[in-house]
């Protein structure tokens, strides 16, 4: 078959399992956990074959969007980048990926993929998309199960029955995550890890979906049907969208429908769930430690250790994940990810801020991180993208300092526009429009000193804004 299949990936989501190098406002998928790439630029890598795969669908919500189009151009791809209004789960968004690849194609056949899943093995991961796709043509809705590599506790399982085609096999049964004893039973039985990805074509799953949920498909139909354009992106029309039931695509589709089947494949999948698996797709050395960043192992074995910075030295200890970031230090047992669960659920309620961002605070031109701050003052490190340029803004209850440290600043105060260049001042007064851009081709750096009788985020007034947040 010519048609070739469109790769929809799902990257709205929080990823709290691997906090605290994992946050609210950026998420594990566009962390660099195992190399130079993020596991969401791993998936659209994975996917960028033109002979098999057409132009990508990211589905994600407004707070991740830069950082997806960001990570979009450091791979040199391009895609449809679908904004949802509020998460729904995996269900709606799938159907409104679907959907809008109708408007692509009325025939389009949809891979459907977590942007935070690894795959160790590319090739046997598009073999097992070959292998499906006749079962795709046929009108059958193809997932992957993984061969099991132990008895997991954590994942789904798949009871595979008779063969469709080829490799392909109809669903027997979909189980949830069983205990230790039920999933040693389940790998005897020849049971597969349920990997959450899917292969099928638009129509025949927005039909399955249809017959057990009308009113949420007809939803989302809506939603892509008016779906506005904003800087590129495809948002998804909110009051339409509100109306589809939150729910994962298992529990609203594949459970239910006749039209199920599976391929398995063995290709080193991991959906990355907990600390503890990243320490099983990390380099160990002789004692079974493995590191990120900086740290020392003695008379230690099977430790996994995260640093931003700070060096972490362990000894005499077993079975440890320690995770230290520049505002917070997780330590906890290698294999208890619920625990971890539990604990970001009480920080949420205790230190709410230290789940939801990091110190280094992202934006769509660069990024700033506090350094220093007391009752009146805060120094903070700002670095502007080349061609990045703020908003045009005014504070009520603050003065800015900004010394370039390094590359050259176009700023804006008032009336003024001046370059400032390395080793450079300029001083912006309480209630002055202004504005920073860089105009060259490094990162522009430069510490911002505030002082003033409050320092909130919430006291910026912003004008202009070519990204839209005024």
């Amino acid at each position: 078959m010519d048609k070739r299949i469109i790769p929809l990936i799902m990257c709205g989501g929080a990823g709290t399992r691997l906090w605290p190098a994992s946050r609210e406002v950026h998420p594990k998928q566009f962390l660099h956990l195992f190399g130079a790439r993020s596991t969401f630029q791993d998936t659209l890598a994975r996917v960028s074959d033109p002979d098999l795969f057409d132009r990508p669908i990211v589905i994600t919500n407004m707070a991740y969007r830069f950082m997806v189009l960001e990570q979009l151009a450091e791979l040199g791809l391009d895609a449809d980048i679908l904004l949802e209004p509020m998460r729904r789960d995996s269900g709606p968004a799938i159907a409104a990926g679907a959907a809008f690849a109708q408007t692509r194609d009325s025939e389009a056949i949809v891979l459907a993929l977590a942007a935070d899943h690894v795959v160790r093995d590319t090739g046997a991961f598009i073999a097992a998309c070959r292998q499906g796709l006749a079962a795709v043509v046929a009108g059958n809705i193809v997932t992957f199960g993984i061969q099991p590599e132990r008895a997991a506790t954590e994942y789904g399982y798949i009871s595979p029955d008779k063969v469709i085609t080829g490799e392909v096999r109809a669903v027997a049964k979909f189980v949830e995550k069983p205990d230790q004893e039920t999933a040693e039973k389940y790998v005897k039985s020849g049971y597969l890890w349920n990997s959450g990805n899917f292969m099928f074509r638009a129509g025949v799953l927005l039909d399955e979906y249809r017959n057990v949920d009308d009113v949420s498909v007809q939803a989302v139909g809506e939603a892509v049907g008016r779906a506005g354009r904003d800087l590129g992106f495809v948002t998804l029309d909110q009051e339409a969208f509100a109306r589809a039931r939150a729910i994962s695509i298992d529990y609203a589709v594949m459970e239910k429908t006749s039209r199920a089947a599976v391929v398995p494949v063995s290709c080193g999948w991991s959906d990355v769930g907990s600390w503890h698996a990243v320490w099983e797709l990390s380099a160990k050395d002789g004692q079974g430690n493995a590191a990120r960043g900086t740290a020392v192992f003695e008379d230690s074995r099977n430790c996994n250790v995260s640093t931003d910075r700070a060096l972490v030295a362990l000894e005499g200890v077993e079975d440890l994940v320690v995770v230290a970031t520049q505002d917070a230090v997780l330590v906890s047992r290698q294999k208890d990810a619920n625990g971890l669960k539990r604990l970001v659920a009480r920080l949420k309620t205790v230190a709410p801020e230290v789940t939801e961002d990091h110190i280094k605070v992202h934006r769509p031109w660069g990024s700033y991180q506090s350094v220093d701050n007391g009752d009146r003052h805060q120094v903070k490190r700002i670095i502007v993208k080349p061609g990045g340029r703020l908003s045009l803004q005014k504070h009520h209850h603050r003065s800015e300092h900004w010394i370039v440290v390094r590359g050259a600043a176009r700023v804006t105060v008032n009336e003024l526009v001046k370059t400032v260049h390395e080793n450079e001042s300029i001083y912006i007064p309480i209630g002055a429009v202004h504005r920073l851009e860089n105009p060259g081709k490094i990162a522009l750096e430069l510490i911002e000193v505030q002082t003033g009788s409050y320092l909130g985020e919430d006291d910026i007034i912003r004008i202009e804004d070519e990204y839209r947040r005024t």
